[in-house]
């Protein structure tokens, strides 16, 4: 029943939005409209007490980070589906913990007053409004009316730093890069003045990062940038691959940010033997100036 319910679910979206693809190693995440928007899509059964019940796995949710995206909840019988903007509840999946089995749990629970949704040790929230068609395709619309400016390599440092400072999180941008930030595109922020203590001995290697988010209050470095506008794939990812063998442990996003035409390079380079045999090729993100420009937008209104 779940794989009919995702099947007809896939050729619907499909025929309103165009190309469909699978990403990478997930058989739930999909690329829509050639970039349009990503969605994850979760089945379950209706149990006795009229709850679903779905396993969000953590490195599936990584991939939605930073760009268009939803999870899609579907379920048996179901009249239309639930769309939940990522982007909306990426904070609190942040400050969470996922079970022993990498996924985080979540309960839908169908009233007749409305739909909630509990997500394990966070608390329940009110979706409802998330429930349609109609609500998904004026998402979509408004998504693609965003006017993407040609973007710079500072200019993309100047994002991402902003986006970081709106997270709440503390942001390093290497003390030669600053002077040159674009106070045009976002209001002018307060970058970190030290690198975190515990991270002295590769302090040498990570001080040269284009953009760190680091945990407020905290040593936890949660992001890091490297945006490679116009020098080599292969030199920010040695960069990031140094890091990760030196402090396996710090478990942070690891980022690639470029344009489009050099998305072909970053794939042809991390799957080099290097990247896979210490695991960077299977952490390690590209993520598209227009992805980026996207998320600078919504977390703007958000937080508006």
């Amino acid at each position: 029943m779940g794989n009919q319910v995702k099947s007809s679910f896939l050729s619907v979206l499909k025929t309103k939005f165009g190309t469909i693809r699978k990403i990478s190693s997930s058989q739930s995440l999909f690329d829509i409209g050639d970039g349009l928007f990503k969605i994850y899509i979760r089945y379950s059964k209706i149990h006795k007490n009229k709850s679903s019940f779905y396993g969000l796995r953590r490195e599936d949710l990584k991939q939605l980070e930073g760009f268009n995206s939803y999870i899609c909840f579907l379920w048996e019988k179901q009249k239309e589906p639930l769309f939940i903007p990522y982007s909306e509840y990426e904070e609190v999946f942040n400050t969470l913990s996922p079970a022993s089995d990498g996924q985080y749990k979540i309960y839908i629970y169908h009233k007749k007053d409305g739909t909630e949704l509990h997500i394990a040790n966070a608390g329940k929230f009110t979706v409802e409004p998330f429930v349609g068609w109609s609500y998904f395709e004026e998402q979509i619309d408004t998504s693609k009316l965003v006017n993407i400016p040609t973007l710079e390599h500072s200019q993309v440092q100047t994002i991402i730093g902003y986006i970081g400072i709106l997270k709440g999180y503390d942001v390093w941008i290497p003390f030669n890069d600053r002077s040159k930030l674009d106070w045009n595109l976002t209001s002018s922020y307060e970058c970190s003045s030290i690198i975190p203590n515990r991270y002295k001995n590769i302090n040498n290697i990570i001080r040269e990062v284009d953009v760190i988010w680091i945990q407020r209050g905290s040593s936890e470095i949660r992001a890091l940038f490297e945006v490679e506008h116009s020098t080599p794939i292969y030199s920010g990812l040695l960069r990031l691959n140094d890091l990760y063998l030196i402090e396996p442990k710090i478990n942070p996003n690891y980022n690639i940010v470029s344009n489009y035409l050099r998305k072909s390079a970053f794939l042809r380079q991390i799957n080099r033997p290097t990247f896979t045999h210490s695991g960077l090729s299977k952490i390690c993100n590209f993520l598209e100036y227009k992805d980026l420009y996207y998320w600078f937008d919504r977390i703007k209104r958000i937080k508006i």
